[in-house]
């Protein structure tokens, strides 16, 4: 035991009582973190600090607990400055918001007025000149020309192509226009001329400025739809960037959904088509063809690509003299000669093929010439090259004739093979 001053114990304990008391406020200051205690207030002189002898340290500083959540704490000036952040940036939207219709608004009411006081004798061009100085006339002579037949559906393209050229017009004298929906539906069976008139669309529309480019994509289930998760989007939407500026045409688009499966990913790409037809509708033209009884079982399934089709055209089958008139069409651009008896031989070919199963319009023509060709140039060959008729040398004649009897060969199959067969004449 050590005798010590009555006077200084008493100091001692009433310095020890400040110090604790220090320590308990510092514990939970966060000014404090990191500042250590060297001394008291009370002592001046270190020499007089009894507890000197102990040395300095950090304080009993707060150090944040170990609660996972402290990171989401912040200081409420922190907070308050965010608000108002937030705040100010949602009332610049809404005064860009504001300011962006009233624009539209006075141009509206420019409109209005350009129109009140527009005189009458104000040029526009009549229609005809659009028709001409566009390009559309000659498109619609094209069509006329390539295609036998198809009244309706050409009746329905001069109605479309109509419309496209009194919208011109209206924007030449600054008339309020929207652009139409021009996205399609063609129905019929195969080889009823989908594909060619879709062709004759896209040039019409970039003759018109409705498409930049005014080509055609053509497609089909295997190239939209993926075969495993995470796969159909980006095929569908590669297909889509292929065809922007133009027009994509898919073909057996019923094909797309199948509703005896719920997983199916065809799905997912109808969903691409539906946001991109009505979004990019001033980009893109969509094009869905098949059979009509098919394809109003798949609009049944999704009514939204019903909604968002302006144009269904109808294209039926053609009649015998109408594949008749598409063969001579198809002799003419292939530089064949064919006389009225091969022509007559050719439709009672016709006739009967159009009784069997898998008859497919003009590519069954297509077909038949093709052999008629094969048929004429076996013919050509046998004559001079094997039997060495006139010293072996044919005439230009002889290389562009298509006769009765290169037609009578596919009659005969027909009439002579067996039933089983007889769908390969």
């Amino acid at each position: 035991q050590t005798n010590i001053d009555p006077i200084i114990f008493e100091r001692m304990k009433y310095t020890a009582a400040i110090i604790c008391s220090a320590a308990s406020a510092a514990a939970f200051s966060p000014a404090a973190k990191g500042r250590a205690f060297s001394g008291t207030a009370l002592f001046s002189d270190p020499n007089q600090n009894p507890f000197a002898a102990f040395g300095s340290g950090a304080s009993l500083e707060y150090q944040g607990g170990d609660d996972p959540n402290n990171a989401n704490y912040v200081k409420l000036t922190d907070a308050l400055q965010e608000a108002d952040t937030e705040r100010r940036k949602a009332k610049d939207e809404a005064d860009k918001r504001e300011r962006a219709a009233e624009i539209r608004r006075e141009e509206r009411m420019r409109k209005i007025a350009y129109m009140e006081n527009m005189p009458d004798s104000t040029p526009v061009g009549t229609v005809n000149e659009f028709m001409f100085k566009e390009g559309v006339q000659e498109q619609l002579d094209k069509l006329d020309f390539d295609l036998v037949g198809l009244v309706p559906v050409k009746k329905r393209v001069k109605e479309i192509a109509a419309l496209l050229v009194l919208d011109k017009m209206r924007r030449k004298l600054k008339f309020e226009t929207a652009v139409p929906s021009l996205h399609m539906s063609f129905t019929g069976a195969p080889g009823t001329g989908k594909t060619t008139v879709a062709v004759r669309m896209g040039q019409i529309l970039a003759k018109m400025g409705y498409s930049r480019r005014g080509h055609v994509i053509l497609a089909t289930r295997d190239d939209l739809v993926g075969q495993y998760v995470g796969h159909t989007a980006p095929k569908t939407k590669e297909m889509i960037k292929k065809a922007m500026g133009g027009l994509l045409l898919i073909d057996e688009a019923y094909y797309l959904y199948n509703a005896a499966n719920d997983r199916d990913y065809g799905q997912e790409s109808i969903e691409i088509l539906l946001n991109v037809m009505e979004n990019n509708q001033d980009d893109l033209v969509v094009t869905l063809a098949g059979y009509k009884d098919r394809m109003d079982k798949f609009f049944s399934y999704i009514p939204g690509m019903m909604s968002r089709i302006g144009n269904h055209i109808d294209f039926p089958n053609y009649l015998p003299d109408e594949l008749t008139k598409i063969a001579s069409v198809m002799a003419r651009e292939l530089e064949y000669d064919i006389d009225q008896q091969a022509y007559m031989v050719f439709q009672q070919y016709i006739e009967k093929r159009m009784e069997l199963p898998y008859f497919s319009n003009a590519r069954t023509v297509r077909n038949a010439m093709d052999r008629a060709r094969m048929n004429a140039a076996i013919r050509v060959f046998e004559q001079y090259a094997i039997r060495g008729e006139n010293g072996g040398f044919c005439t230009v004649e002889d290389l562009k004739a298509i006769r009765s009897q290169d037609f009578q060969i596919l009659l005969d199959d027909i009439l002579y093979s067996d039933a089983s067969k007889r769908i390969f004449a």
